[in-house]
């Protein structure tokens, strides 16, 4: 789940225009594509790479899907076919029942799910693989610190903050606001846990749902601090809050009962994004304290 230099990168849609301007600064940031998917087009070169009709045609481990709601699971089945390892999927409003067969061939298959409504995945120093500014080095450099995020804009803002701080991201992992999402905050809290770059994680949640309720539970047993910024403060019940998942349904899914959970699990919340930055830096002081004792 985190994006390292050895992960060949395959893109579903390259030759739209997005697709190329973001495919062309994660070769500029030194990810490695190594080409891009368009039955239309097979046979051409994009951006000096190889356009294929077909996964199965190129060897990848990661699979970008640079498509529309509706041919993501062509794209999706194409890409576990051909053996993805991971699929990171950007489209937003993927039909719940496309998102759900995907989920079931992803599992069959042993493969990852990022996504959908993910903006993808970020490795300072290494590449990236979404549409997040990871070329930009006030938002992005190499350090210690893991960002979890359902929101791409709110985790770009927590890592500008960060590293305005003179903090650094070993990674950034977007899990997408999707209301079913293919891999949750606990899923990449075990990622972080097990990178030996990470040495505190920041948590980017919000209001609906009850991701940040299962990351608790897992958070509570970590060796790494734990911070989190929690959005959705002062929205209404049964108000939607940006994200389809961003609604209060029920007593858990609101802003009080998730700071609780996660402070019950020893997560410092910061009550703005600006004031991540501070509680990383105690967190990590306290860390190193307790190693040296």
């Amino acid at each position: 789940m985190i994006l390292s230099c050895d992960h060949r990168v395959l893109v579903w849609g390259v030759t739209g225009r997005q697709a190329g301007f973001w495919t062309s600064h994660m070769i500029a940031c030194g990810t490695r594509v190594v080409g891009g998917v368009n039955p239309a087009r097979a046979g051409e070169s994009h951006l000096g790479l190889p356009v294929v009709g077909s996964g199965r045609e190129i060897g990848f481990e990661v699979a970008l899907l640079f498509v529309p709601p509706a041919a993501t699971l062509a794209a999706a089945r194409d890409a576990l076919g051909a053996g993805a390892r991971l699929l990171v999927i950007l489209a937003e409003y993927v039909p719940l029942h496309d998102v759900l067969t995907i989920h079931a061939l992803a599992r069959r298959a042993g493969a990852r799910v990022v996504g959908p409504n993910t903006a993808g995945l970020v490795t300072p120093g290494v590449g990236f693989a979404g549409i997040m500014p990871a070329f930009n080095e006030r938002v992005f450099r190499p350090g210690a610190v893991g960002v979890v995020s359902r929101s791409g804009s709110l985790g770009t803002l927590i890592c500008l903050e960060l590293v305005r701080a003179g903090l650094g991201q070993s990674a950034f992992i977007g899990i997408g606001g999707d209301p079913v999402p293919g891999t949750g905050f606990r899923e990449a809290l075990e990622a972080l846990e097990a990178d030996p770059k990470t040495r505190a994680a920041v948590l980017v949640g919000e209001i609906g749902g009850a991701l940040e309720q299962e990351a608790a539970a897992f958070a509570r047993a970590m060796t790494k601090p734990v911070v989190a910024f929690i959005a959705g403060a002062s929205a209404p019940p049964g108000r939607r809050m940006g994200h389809a998942g961003a609604i209060i349904s029920g007593d858990g899914a609101g802003y009080a009962a998730k700071r609780a959970v996660l402070e019950r699990a020893g997560v410092r919340i910061a009550d703005t994004p600006g004031g991540v930055p501070a509680l990383v830096r105690v967190a990590l002081t306290k860390s190193t304290e307790g190693d040296e004792s």
